[in-house]
């Protein structure tokens, strides 16, 4: 049981994450990630829709026609969109008004289709919600961290009017990296957007090709010891004057 969960939060925040391994929600990744803030309530947002349809289509998969099963599913997206929506409009009406017409447009995400598809009508509720879970997780540090580099490298900022957007509570995350920065407004445009993801869509191919490389060489050569100081490795057989090693 904890393997799977296991393997459901590694898919959802690395293997499989939206962005990075799937390359979905590429619109709002684009559109929303001028800062870090946008970035945060955006993910946020899709977080809460994504648990909460991937928990909805497990609980009623039994009752859903297999023929009809697509047009249900966009039903129960829609719906929660909408009061996902309304609340933010309620209690967030600055990010609201920020983030705009891409809230709605949460229902044509797709990534929560796909969950909902691929894995919610398939399993069990607790293992839907968390997979929600770690997908919106996954998504919300792309988008933080998409809109973090462009944020700071733009405009000398990070997580910029975030008590304003997000709430008094949230505005000890207000930082100025680059104190009297002129910016590079290249980087904040959409242009921007594409380099940055680029960017780090080939770290991130770097990085797997290097985890796959030492997993075919195994995990540690035989021998090393990992202590608290360090790595132990001994040292190399010394061949004796008769050609044996020692």
């Amino acid at each position: 049981m904890s393997d799977t969960y296991a393997k459901i939060a590694r898919d959802g925040l690395w293997d499989n994450n939206v962005v990075f391994g799937q390359m979905l929600a590429l619109c709002p990744l684009l559109a929303v990630t001028g800062t870090a803030t946008n970035g945060l309530g955006m993910g946020l947002a899709t977080t809460a829709v994504l648990v909460a349809s991937g928990l909805a289509v497990s609980l009623l998969r039994g009752a859903i026609l297999p023929e009809i099963r697509i047009p249900a599913f966009v039903l129960v997206i829609a719906c929660i969109v909408t009061v996902v929506d309304m609340a933010l409009n309620a209690w967030s009406h600055d990010l609201h008004k920020v983030l705009g017409l891409f809230i709605p447009l949460i229902v044509t995400n797709c990534a929560i289709l796909g969950r909902a598809e691929a894995f919610a009508s398939r399993n069990r509720p607790l293992a839907s919600a968390c997979d929600g879970l770690m997908m919106g997780l996954g998504f919300t540090a792309a988008l933080v961290v998409l809109g973090a580099v462009r944020e700071i490298l733009g405009s000398g900022t990070l997580f910029a009017n975030a008590s304003v957007l997000l709430g008094e509570s949230f505005g000890f995350l207000e930082i100025t990296v680059i104190p009297d920065y002129q910016g590079f407004l290249l980087l904040i445009l959409p242009p921007g957007g594409f380099i940055v993801l680029g960017v780090l869509l080939a770290l991130k191919a770097l990085a797997d090709q290097r985890a796959r490389t030492e997993a075919a060489r195994g995990d540690a050569p035989q021998g090393r010891v990992f202590t608290a100081v360090g790595v132990l490795t001994p040292p190399a057989p010394v061949p004796d004057p008769e050609g044996e090693t020692s």
